[in-house]
Parts: structure tokens; sequence; C-alpha cells
């Protein structure tokens, strides 16, 4: 894992070198959804874009379903969080990354982190950077999880509370997924 830059986030466009400028810096949030066995091959295709600048924001439960040596760019958790901080005069790293990022977009996004981010609830790295999230900003989120959870009359309004404040929806597919169940 590669240690923060600290000037790096916080560096305002007007100041970066022209080099810097044309990097466009993509935040990609994951969660524990069993999707995130794609995370290395989300990662691999977005770095094919040139002038894209990738890093990730993980939960704890996504990190069950991949290698993290497998992800080439930087990959915070919670850890990092209060690695960083230490005292009142810190940088402190969700507000960085949000600053850092001209887009984010999280994929896949678990049942429970969507039912945190419809509510408010910012209990760890990622649903802090999104409740922080700049708002003029582009953030793209990607339902995953078992067709009986999407079913759930509540998914429906958590997904329409995220599109009430911005955020782009890109719609789940259907296939056949881990479980075994089509959907």
């Amino acid at each position: 894992m590669e240690p923060i830059s600290l000037a790096e986030p916080g560096i305002p466009a007007g100041n970066c070198s022209s080099v810097a400028q044309e990097k466009f810096h993509v935040l990609v949030g994951v969660t524990g959804s069993v999707a995130a066995l794609k995370l290395p091959l989300l990662i691999a295709e977005l770095l094919k874009i040139p002038g894209l600048e990738v890093k990730v924001v993980t939960t704890e439960r996504a990190k069950h379903f991949y290698n993290a040596q497998e992800i080439p760019v930087t990959l915070y958790g919670d850890e990092e969080e209060w690695q960083l901080w230490k005292g009142r005069s810190d940088p402190v790293l969700h507000i960085e990354l949000r600053r850092w990022a001209d887009l984010m977009v999280v994929a896949p996004l678990d049942a429970n982190t969507l039912a945190k981010v419809a509510n408010g609830i910012c209990d760890n790295l990622l649903t802090c950077v999104i409740r922080a999230w700049d708002l003029s900003k582009p953030l793209l989120f990607c339902p995953a999880m078992n067709t009986a959870m999407w079913e759930h009359p509540i998914t429906a309004r958590q997904v329409e509370q995220l599109k009430s404040f911005g955020y782009t929806e890109i719609p789940c597919v259907v296939k056949k997924l881990v479980c075994g169940d089509e959907g």
C-alpha cells in the first residue's frame, strides 16, 4: 500500500502543474457485495484510459472478496483514516480524498452501504467520503445485491434517495448470481 501524499489531495486545481492538470482523478468505492470480486478487473479497465488516476476506498467487508495485491493503485481503508490523524492540525483522510477526486464511483454498492448512505450514516472511511462529497462533482453508484434484497420495497426508496442527492445510478444487470439465483 502506497502512503498518502498529503500535498497531493488538497492541491487546488489552479496550483497544479500542467502535467497534473491533465490527470482526471477517479475515486472508486468498493463495498461488501460478492461483486467486489470484480474490483481488479474494474481497476485494470479504468487504468487503460489515458490521463486517468485512480484510488480506491474499501470497506472492511469488501476486503473478503478480492486480493489487495492485485490492486495496482493506492487502496485506503478505515485503518488509514485513523493512522493519518493524530491531532487537531492533521489532515482528515476522507476530506482529502473528496478534494482530490473529480469523480467517485461506488462499485459495487451493497445493500448495507446503500442503506447507510441513504440515511446519512457515516461510520467508515467510505461512507464518510460520500457524506462529505462535493455535490457539484459526479458520484456514480452501482447497486449489487441478491435479487431478494434488490426486490425488497425499501431498496427502491433508498436508490431514489441517492438519486435525489444528485447521484447517478448505474443499473443492475440480470444474470446468474454467485448464490445460484437468477436475477
